[in-house]
C-alpha cells in the first residue's frame, strides 16, 4: 500500500541541517525492514521518493548477491568454535543427508528435488552456519513456520504458516508424526542390531595391531553407523522439545539421569564420596584446611600411599573409560576427549571431595536450590520423559562413534609422523576424508606431498580464529570477512536478557572461559561466562556459582547441568565472553534470564 506520512512530521526540526530530514531516512529505513520481513529477511534495494508531501515506493527487489542468508543460530550449539576441514568433512553430509531425509519425507520426492539440501550447512571462515533461506522456504513448503526449528530449541516466537500450505501438506506431517510416534521403538531396534555389536566390537580391537587398510574399513564401518546415529541425534532433541512445549513441565523436574554429562557427573560425586570415606577411616587424614589447599597431585600421591588407594585410582580408570568419550565439543573430533586429557574429571573429583568433606556455607548470594530430578520426577508425563530418556540414550552413541572416529584418525596420524607423511600432531584434521582415503588407498603417495595443502589450511584456520566474535549472520556465498569492532563500555547497572534456563539468583564476579583449556581454578562465587557449553565443560561448570552462556536455551547441555546442581543460568546472551570483562560484579537471574552489571559489589541490602 502506498504509504503517506504528513509534512508535520517529516520536515525538519529546528536547528537540523541537510537536504533529507532525519526523521525521512527513519521512515525510510522502517518502511524497508518491513519489506524485508514481508520477503523473510531477503535484503531489499528499494528505490523511494519524496514529493514534500508524501514518502512513495517505486520499487523493491531482492539483492541477489546476498543470498542465501546464513546463520550461526543453533549451528553454533551443534558445532560450535573454529572447525578444521576433516571435522567438516564428516559433519556436513551426515547433517546436511539426514534433514534430507525428513524434508524428503514431508514433501515427497518430487517436491523435494526442488531444493539442494547439500547447502542446508557451510563453514564461513572455519564456522558453522546454517541456510536461513533453505530453511524457511523448506519449512514453509512443508506448512510449518520459517522459525520452527528456533521456536523448538529456543522458544522463539513465530509466523503463523499458510493454512492451505499446511492443509495440503498434512500427509506429509502425518508421516513425520508416525516416524516420531516409533522413535523409541526403531532405536531399541537399531541399538540391539547395530550400534551395541558395533560399539562392542570397536571398543575390543587393538588400533596399534590393524593395519592402515584396516584402519579405513574400521572408519567406513563407524561411518556407517554414524548415519544411523545422526537420524536419531536430530529426531530425539526435537521431539523432546515438542513434547515439552506442549506440556510445559518444570525443566528441573525432568529426570535427566540418562544424559552423559549427568550421569558423569554423578559419577565423579560417588568417587569423591568413596575417597571422602576412605580419609575418615585412615589414620592421619588430612585435615580440613590442608585439603582446601590440595590439587589432583596431592589427592594423586595420597592415594598411592594409601593401602585401599589402588581401588580408588581403578575406579577412576574406570570412570574415564566409561565416559572417557566426552569433550568440550562432542560433534568435533579435533578436540580432545576426557580419556586424551583428563585433567577436567580429575580436578572436578578434587573440587566434588572438597566440598563432601567440608561443604562450603551458603552465603546471601549463593544459588536458589532446586528440586532434584529424582525428588520431583512424577510431574513430568511419561510421554515427555520418554523422548528425555530417549535424548540422552542416542547422545551417549553419537558422542562414542565420533571418540572411536577420533582414535582410529589419532592412530593413523601417529603411523605417518613417522612415515614423514605428516610433520606435527594435529596434522591429520586439516586433511578432509575422501583424502585420506586416496591417502591409504594409493601406493604412489610420497612423504610429504599433503605437507604444503595442510599448511595453507593450518594457516587459514588460525588465521579465522583472530575473529574473536564470528557475525551471526552473512549474506551470500562469499562474504566478507568481519571487522572487529570494539565492544561498547558496560555502564554500571546496565542490563542484559538472555534465556532463563535454571532458577535462581546470585551475584558475583565474571570470569571468561573461551575455551575449555583456559580454566585453571573457579574462585568461589564466581559466575562463569563461555561461549557454548557441551557435555565436557561440566566439570567446569559445576565449579561456578552462576553461568552465563552466549549460545543455547532451556535444552542445552549447560541448562541441564545447571538445574543437576542447582546453579542459575542464563543463555543466548549474544557477544558476552567480549561483553562482559574479568572480575565485573554481575547479578543473574536464572528464572527471568536478566543480567544487572555493577561497577561495584553491592550491599547485602540491595
Amino acid at each position: 500500500d502506498d504509504q503517506n506520512f504528513p509534512m508535520d512530521v517529516l520536515g525538519k526540526n529546528e536547528g537540523e541541517t541537510g537536504d533529507i530530514p532525519p526523521r525521512l531516512i527513519q521512515h525510510v529505513a522502517y518502511l524497508v525492514r518491513h519489506i524485508e520481513d514481508y520477503y523473510h529477511g531477503i535484503p531489499q534495494d528499494m528505490e523511494w521518493t519524496y514529493d514534500g508531501h508524501s514518502l512513495w515506493v517505486l520499487q523493491s527487489r531482492p539483492i541477489t548477491t546476498l543470498v542465501p542468508i546464513w546463520t550461526r543460530k543453533i549451528a553454533a550449539e551443534v558445532i560450535p568454535g573454529f572447525i578444521r576441514p576433516l571435522t567438516w568433512s564428516i559433519n556436513r553430509p551426515l547433517t546436511c543427508g539426514v534433514w534430507g531425509e525428513i524434508f524428503t519425507l514431508v514433501l515427497g520426492e518430487t517436491a523435494a528435488a526442488e531444493f539442494d539440501f547439500q547447502q542446508t550447512a557451510t563453514l564461513h571462515h572455519s564456522v558453522a552456519y546454517f541456510n536461513a533461506s533453505l530453511l524457511g522456504q523448506t519449512f514453509r513448503q512443508m506448512g510449518l513456520p520459517g522459525e520452527s526449528l528456533e521456536f523448538l530449541t529456543r522458544g522463539s516466537k513465530f509466523k503463523r504458516p499458510s493454512l492451505s500450505t499446511t492443509l495440503r501438506q498434512i500427509p506429509g506431517l502425518l508421516r513425520l508424526m508416525r516416524r516420531e510416534w516409533v522413535l523409541v521403538r526403531d532405536f531399541e531396534r537399531d541399538r540391539h542390531h547395530h550400534f551395541t555389536p558395533g560399539l562392542t566390537q570397536l571398543a575390543q580391537q587393538d588400533l596399534t595391531s590393524l593395519a592402515d587398510t584396516e584402519l579405513l574399513t574400521r572408519i567406513e564401518t563407524i561411518l556407517a553407523l554414524l548415519q544411523k546415529a545422526t537420524y536419531y541425534s536430530i529426531l530425539a532433541p526435537l521431539g523432546a522439545a515438542l513434547r515439552q512445549a506442549i506440556a510445559k513441565p518444570d525443566p528441573a523436574a525432568l529426570d535427566q539421569s540418562q544424559s552423559p554429562e549427568v550421569a558423569s557427573l554423578r559419577a565423579i560425586r560417588q568417587l569423591a564420596d568413596d575417597i571422602a570415606g576412605l580419609m575418615q577411616s585412615s589414620e592421619h587424614p588430612p585435615s580440613p584446611d590442608t585439603l582446601q589447599q590440595w590439587d589432583w597431585d596431592d589427592l594423586s600421591d595420597y592415594l598411592h600411599k594409601q593401602s585401599d588407594g589402588a581401588t580408588i585410582l581403578n575406579q577412576l580408570e574406570q570412570l574415564l573409560d566409561t565416559y572417557g568419550y566426552l569433550s568440550d565439543v562432542a560433534t568435533d573430533i579435533a578436540v580432545p576427549t576426557w580419556r586424551d586429557d583428563p585433567r577436567p574429571v580429575q580436578g572436578l573429583l578434587v573440587q566434588s571431595l572438597k566440598q563432601s568433606v567440608q561443604p562450603i556455607p551458603a552465603s546471601p548470594s549463593a544459588p536458589t536450590p532446586v528440586p532434584t530430578p529424582a525428588q520431583s520426577s512424577q510431574s513430568v508425563p511419561q510421554w515427555v520423559q520418554q523422548r528425555v530418556n530417549l535424548k540422552g540414550q542416542v547422545s551417549q552413541v553419537y558422542s562414542r562413534l565420533l571418540a572411536e572416529l577420533r582414535w582410529t584418525f589419532l592412530e593413523l596420524e601417529h603411523r605417518w609422523i613417522r612415515a614423514d607423511w605428516l610433520s606435527q600432531p594435529g596434522d591429520i584434521f586439516f586433511l578432509e576424508v575422501d583424502e585420506i582415503r586416496q591417502q591409504i588407498q594409493s601406493t604412489l603417495t610420497e612423504p610429504g606431498s599433503n605437507a604444503q595443502r595442510i599448511q595453507q589450511r593450518r594457516d587459514q584456520w588460525q588465521q579465522d580464529q583472530t575473529v574473536t566474535v564470528p557475525p551471526y549472520l552473512v549474506y551470500g556465498n562469499d562474504p566478507v570477512r568481519a571487522i572487529a569492532m570494539p565492544m561498547p563500555t558496560i555502564a554500571q547497572q546496565q542490563h542484559h536478557q538472555g534465556i532463563g534456563a535454571s532458577a535462581g539468583q546470585v551475584t558475583g564476579p565474571v570470569i571468561i572461559l573461551a575455551r575449555l583449556q583456559d580454566y585453571t581454578t573457579i574462585p568461589p562465587g564466581s559466575i562463569v561466562v563461555v561461549p557454548y557449553t557441551d557435555a565436557g565443560w561440566a566439570p567446569v561448570l559445576t565449579l561456578a556459582s552462576g553461568i552465563i552462556a552466549e549460545e543455547g536455551g532451556s535444552l542445552s547441555h549447560g541448562a541441564i547441568i545447571a538445574r543437576e546442581y542447582g546453579i542459575p543460568a542464563v543463555m543466548n546472551v549474544t557477544n558476552s565472553t567480549q561483553l562482559f570483562k574479568l572480575g565485573q560484579v554481575v547479578h543473574l537471574d536464572g528464572t527471568t534470564g536478566r543480567i544487572t552489571v555493577f561497577n561495584e559489589m553491592p550491599s547485602n541490602e540491595s
